[in-house]
């Protein structure tokens, strides 16, 4: 179960699933993995919450188990 995470913890287990950037773009940055593009929340001090990470883990079409194990 994805739990509250780091900013530079999300980059980082992105970039391990293969996927590059992040991006500027609009009014949040985005990373890309071939065709798919997922946006990512801006840097802050707080952490991002389960429900922002789960949000972003489906809009990536990763599962919750494949982010466990990284």
């Amino acid at each position: 179960m994805p739990k509250n995470i780091s900013w530079r913890k999300l980059v980082q287990n992105f970039r391990k699933l293969g996927f590059e950037g992040p991006y500027s773009g609009g009014r949040h940055q985005f990373m890309k993995k071939g065709s798919l593009k997922i946006h990512i929340p801006s840097k802050h001090k707080n952490n991002i919450s389960v429900g922002l990470v789960n949000e972003i883990l489906k809009q990536a079409e990763i599962s919750k188990e494949e982010w466990d194990n990284l």
